[in-house]
């Protein structure tokens, strides 16, 4: 181990984490025996040589959910989406905003009203042209209610739109006249207008933004489900969708309509659908696989210590923490939500079995974005471990629930080996230090974000990476209303400081309103900060052009094959 184990573990913890973060385990040795990640430097198939197509073969790990831009929710849609479509801006590498489809654009004195100019001659995929009543049908689409996007709250900036979301009315007229009174217009094909209830410092960041990808008017009113087949489908990034063979893997192609085409230097990216992450790790050691993300906890160990060339450690803006389900006894009780985060050690987690960099995280929002002084925002650690105290914690709201001990509940995480080890951890340390059982239960990917949206779970694992570089990306994600709070907790109070927030052009204003909002959610605690991501992956080093930006997976649209 790098560091010796905390006295908040046992030595049954101890032994625990030897066999799953040391080098000295049996699945370490029989690695090491292979000379760890050395081997990969040999791999690759005929099919990406220099000789042939050049193809990048890389893992989603798992099934989209959905790969239209309206109805797509995490990264297993996100990461493959930033690849077949772009917005009006680009987030580029070192967090540049370049223009897109938007080869202009202009802002009104207020920053209320944003007024983009399209590029000429661009394209979808089918040939049609990409014109500016395609992004004002995407978004209005995004918005109906009827169409059920949970990221429909990433609109709600513009003005009009949260109250057509969430509107009830059924009636169709009444329902248009909400519509029509969204804040984004077509002015004429090349023109968008975007009317802002607030001024926002990251709407272009937004711009370019997944649920703010345009969808071809025509294709969507002729076929709505031309997004679930890749013989229907019609995108206009620097490449186009041509198999997708559900649960198996997607196959898509450069996209010769592409308005920057002669920048993409591959012909193909192939996607497997790999859940196991060891799986996926042999595919990339014996060349079946060019890129490998994410990596077994114990291969970053090892190439870590062999300074391998292949191994990139990005940063990442993003914080891996466990849900509680608040309508349930008894995590309805504040006092037993403390009492389990204060009762882990996150120090030896990030040091002895993810290991690749992460730092122990006290708070929800993640490290890397900037406050009204361009310091780190993140500044407070609103909680420390203490296990005395998390005795005395548990006892008393145990007592409060009419309980005389803990029920047994289960930790709900999905299928990667990283997120059971994790949770063996702290079902171990739980044990140790509180004296409390729990169960493990792992689900699809998928299953499991169909559960939290239902609240059927105890506690849930979970991750988030910022959607842009702003709190508020952490922030707004558990108010009472918004779609990705799957915990059951509702604060009005925490609701009108995240407004405040959003409401104010005034940084200092925003930045102490956002304080506010995470020292009342942290002492509300509706979920258990365990610590702030790295992006660990694998690359081979006949790829070239690959980075990663903090809020995103693996950027392969600049990539290149040179054997």
């Amino acid at each position: 181990m790098k560091k010796s184990i905390s006295v908040l573990l046992s030595l049954s913890l101890a032994g625990l984490l030897a066999l799953t973060g040391c080098s000295g385990d049996t699945g370490s040795n029989t690695a090491q025996n292979n000379n760890g990640g050395q081997t990969a430097t040999n791999g690759g198939s005929t099919d990406s040589s220099s000789s042939g197509p050049k193809i990048l073969r890389v893992n989603n790990s798992s099934e989209p959910g959905s790969l239209h831009p309206a109805k797509a929710q995490g990264t297993h849609e996100s990461w493959p989406l930033r690849h077949l479509f772009v917005g009006l801006t680009e987030v580029v590498e070192g967090n540049k905003i370049e223009p897109a489809m938007a080869e202009k654009w202009d802002i009104s004195p207020d920053g209320k009203t944003y007024t983009f100019h399209l590029r000429d001659g661009i394209k979808w995929s089918n040939g049609d042209p990409v014109t500016a009543a395609d992004f004002e049908f995407a978004w209005k689409y995004a918005l109906n209610p009827n169409t059920a996007s949970d990221y429909a709250y990433q609109l709600y900036y513009i003005e009009g739109a949260e109250a057509y979301n969430t509107s009830k009315e059924k009636d169709p007229a009444k329902l248009k006249a909400l519509e029509d009174k969204v804040g984004v217009k077509a002015l004429d094909d090349k023109t968008l207008q975007v009317k802002l209830t607030n001024p926002t410092a990251y709407f272009l960041e937004l711009a370019g933004f997944y649920t703010y990808f345009p969808v071809n008017k025509k294709v969507q009113e002729q076929n709505p489900n031309w997004a679930n087949d890749a013989s229907t489908f019609v995108s206009n990034g620097p490449f186009k969708l041509t198999e997708w063979k559900h649960k198996e893997g997607l196959k898509m192609v450069k996209n010769e309509n592409y308005f920057d085409k002669d920048k993409i230097k591959i012909d193909e990216i192939d996607w497997a659908m790999i859940e196991d992450e060891n799986t996926a790790w042999q595919m990339y050691r014996s060349g079946d696989l060019d890129l490998a993300y994410p990596l077994p906890t114990d291969v970053i160990g090892q190439l870590k210590s062999s300074n391998s060339p292949e191994l990139h450690i990005d940063p990442e803006y993003a914080t891996y923490f466990y849900r509680f389900n608040t309508t349930k006894k008894p995590f309805n009780n504040v006092k037993v939500r403390k009492a389990l985060a204060m009762a882990i050690d996150r120090q030896a987690i990030v040091d002895n079995v993810t290991q690749a960099g992460q730092k122990p995280a006290y708070g929800l929002v993640a490290l890397g974005s900037v406050d009204e002084n361009g310091n780190e925002f993140h500044q407070t650690d609103y909680f420390k471990e203490d296990v005395a105290q998390a005795k005395q914690l548990l006892a008393e709201g145990l007592k409060e629930e009419g309980l005389t001990s803990m029920p047994k509940f289960k930790i709900l995480y999905n299928t990667l080996d990283a997120h059971k080890k994790i949770a063996e951890a702290i079902q171990s340390m739980w044990r140790d230090n509180l004296g409390i059982e729990c169960e493990l239960e792992n689900a699809e990917f998928q299953v499991k974000i169909d559960r939290e949206h239902k609240l059927d779970y105890d506690i849930s694992r979970a991750g988030w990476i910022g959607d842009f570089m702003d709190p508020m990306t952490f922030m707004d994600m558990f108010t009472s209303l918004s779609t990705q709070n799957d915990t059951g907790w509702k604060n009005k109070e925490y609701d009108a400081l995240v407004e405040k927030a959003k409401q104010s052009n005034d940084q200092k204003v925003r930045m102490q309103a956002m304080r506010d909002a995470e020292k009342l959610f942290m002492d509300e605690m509706p979920v258990m900060p365990i610590y702030f991501y790295t992006k660990p992956y694998a690359v081979k080093p006949y790829v070239k052009g690959v980075y990663a930006l903090a809020t995103e997976y693996p950027t392969l649209k600049y990539a290149d094959i040179q054997k």
